[in-house]
């Protein structure tokens, strides 16, 4: 019985098929064996290149719970810099264009506030002045003490030091727009204080001049608005968050002068303003 070819084992080291046939040595240098596959030829040496370019050197990413490091560290060539920072490739600063917008639609607030600050400061500086150097007519000191002893003052000394540290130093500084709120604080604390003198002097309710505390309620109310509104821009203060966007600690430093003006009146005065 002779043995069919197509039946017929291939030997070893042989192909299988005569479309596998080798048509070439397909063993390599440094080969012990015929490879089988295409994955066990390995790299061509002729189409290595001679050299590998070196990689550089990656930083290592920090990781955090959540999203991957690499996910949350990619930025992109098209990516805009953020608002305040520095621009990485010019080195220039940008400009965040809120702040811009913010000036504009401010218009001519800023300007007002300067005007009202330096009239309302300088007002209170002037009357300063006159007690503690007795210009424009003034008593100065050897006339304040007798003056607010006369007013019913039990501290008579005191509460005139008081009032002139208060209006030349809170004067000067809401000129300058320097401390403002505390400027403003201490400058309503005196105009209370002399809405409260006023109304002393003569029996009943007063209001209007020359006995009534016309002037002082202008005050009053003046520098309560320059606590709550700030000094504006045109000032040393301009850069403050007070001086622009007052919140809560206005309404402190309002709540605080009150409560100087009151304790000043009931511990060095004492009595009802309003019998």
């Amino acid at each position: 019985m002779t043995d069919d070819p197509s039946n017929q084992s291939p030997k070893p080291g042989r192909a299988s098929s005569p479309y596998d046939e080798p048509t070439e040595q397909i063993v390599r240098p440094g080969q012990t064996s015929v490879p089988q596959t295409d994955d066990d030829l390995g790299p061509d040496p002729a189409q290595t290149p001679a050299y590998a370019p070196q990689s550089s050197p990656t930083q290592e990413l920090p990781t955090y719970s959540g999203a991957p490091a690499a996910e949350e560290s990619r930025t992109y060539a098209f990516a805009s810099p953020a608002p305040g920072r520095a621009d990485n490739a010019a080195g220039t600063a940008v400009t965040p264009q809120r702040d811009r917008d913010e000036t504009q639609r401010r218009g001519t607030t800023d300007l007002g506030l300067l005007v009202m600050r330096v009239t309302i400061g300088a007002v209170f500086l002037v009357h300063g002045l006159q007690k503690l150097t007795g210009w424009w007519g003034g008593p100065g000191l050897d006339g304040i003490e007798s003056m607010m002893d006369r007013g019913g003052w039990d501290e008579p000394v005191v509460a005139g030091v008081l009032v002139i540290a208060g209006e030349i130093a809170g004067g000067t500084l809401l000129i300058l727009g320097l401390a403002s709120p505390f400027a403003a604080g201490a400058l309503l604390a005196v105009a209370i204080d002399a809405w409260l003198f006023r109304q002393v002097a003569s029996p009943g309710l007063q209001y209007f001049n020359p006995d009534g505390p016309e002037l002082e309620s202008v005050l009053v109310g003046a520098t309560t608005a320059l606590i709550l509104t700030g000094p504006g821009r045109y000032s040393l203060d301009g850069n403050r968050g007070w001086a622009t966007r007052p919140a809560v600690g206005s309404v402190f430093v309002l709540l605080c002068a009150v409560a100087a003006a009151a304790c000043t009146w009931i511990f060095l005065h004492g009595g009802n303003p309003f019998i």
